[in-house]
């Protein structure tokens, strides 16, 4: 009787154990599995296709799923998806074909990359094969890269955006640019509130796309992101602005500054925190109009989500890096 109750005792204990030790596993952090997507495009690589063109495709699509609902958010490491037409053939009967033979016969680009025998469009290795294929058959150059891109999306937009995700990728070579910066140093007197969808009346009625960051003038001005000017020159609206995107398919635009840093010209990848500017009161006129209101920086954030481009509030974005910029000063 007492051996029956010491092994039962015995393997209760192992559970509790067993529970334990699989409940205390934590999730991967960011960092973790930026290491093991990074090992995938590299495994890949060897196919003739730069890893940054792998990884900038992979980023566009996790960037719209998160923003899009008619499409759905593919689990796993790797974000990349294909339509069931495109993976096995339009005219396949079966949508959900994993034979490589007659996806093939069907005209379908669904390939086996792990050499399993399935062609199957959920498993990241056979979905990174697929794309380093379609790639690689286009070259290693930036125009065969542009030229696929085009071929597969028919949008000049995202071909754009994910071009700059890869140079961006390709410069700094790494994939961890997602961190963010608040574009006033603090040391510098500033206020700002919540105003976005305020009226404005300059030019026709309209509603505030961003929000206004009051400072004196001359104060500098910071990227908030990892990027690439797109646009830097006169608005009539924005005065001297800059615009800058990133690789999370968001376009950072910066208005009102009173001069722009000489070192920096539009086309130019700068990285988090660079002086892109300083605050000013310029716009709401012809080139050179200053002065009509009190000097501030208008902040705006546009996201692209594969169709179209839409504003959305950067207020709660600041306050949280205005948050992570006092605790690192502490």
């Amino acid at each position: 009787m007492k051996q029956v109750f010491l092994f039962t005792l015995y393997v209760i204990t192992l559970c509790f154990l067993f529970f334990t030790v699989v409940s205390a596993k934590e999730p991967p952090t960011n960092e973790q599995r930026m290491e093991e997507r990074m090992a995938y495009y590299l495994k890949f690589e060897n196919l003739m296709v730069p890893w940054y063109y792998l990884a900038a495709v992979d980023q566009f699509e996790r960037n719209i799923q998160q923003v899009r609902n008619d499409i759905p958010k593919k689990d796993g490491l790797i974000s990349i998806q294909f339509s069931q037409d495109y993976w096995s053939g339009s005219l396949n009967p079966n949508k959900e074909d994993t034979s490589p033979e007659s996806i093939a016969y069907f005209g379908g680009q669904g390939l086996d990359g792990n050499a399993d025998g399935m062609a199957d469009p959920n498993h990241d290795v056979d979905v990174l094969y697929t794309l380093a294929i379609y790639l690689g058959n286009y070259g290693q150059s930036e125009e065969g890269f542009k030229m696929a891109l085009w071929n597969y999306y028919k949008s000049e937009k995202t071909v754009n955006q994910i071009m700059t995700i890869a140079n961006l990728y390709k410069h700094f070579n790494t994939l961890d640019l997602g961190e963010h910066v608040f574009p006033i140093p603090l040391n510098h007197n500033y206020s700002y509130n919540g105003t976005w969808g305020a009226n404005r009346g300059w030019g026709g009625r309209r509603i505030h796309e961003g929000t206004d960051l009051y400072a004196d003038y001359s104060v500098p001005i910071k990227s908030t992101s990892y990027g690439i000017i797109e646009v830097m020159g006169w608005n009539e609206f924005g005065g001297w602005r800059v615009g800058i995107r990133d690789i999370q398919n968001t376009y950072h635009y910066y208005a009102h500054l009173a001069y722009f840093n000489k070192e920096i010209k539009e086309g130019d990848i700068v990285e988090l925190g660079t002086i892109i500017g300083y605050v000013g009161s310029t716009g709401y006129g012809k080139k050179g109009t200053s002065g009509r209101f009190p000097p501030h920086l208008h902040y705006g954030m546009y996201k692209y989500n594969g169709r179209t481009e839409w504003a959305f509030d950067p207020y709660p974005h600041l306050k949280i890096w205005e948050q992570q910029a006092k605790k690192m000063k502490r």
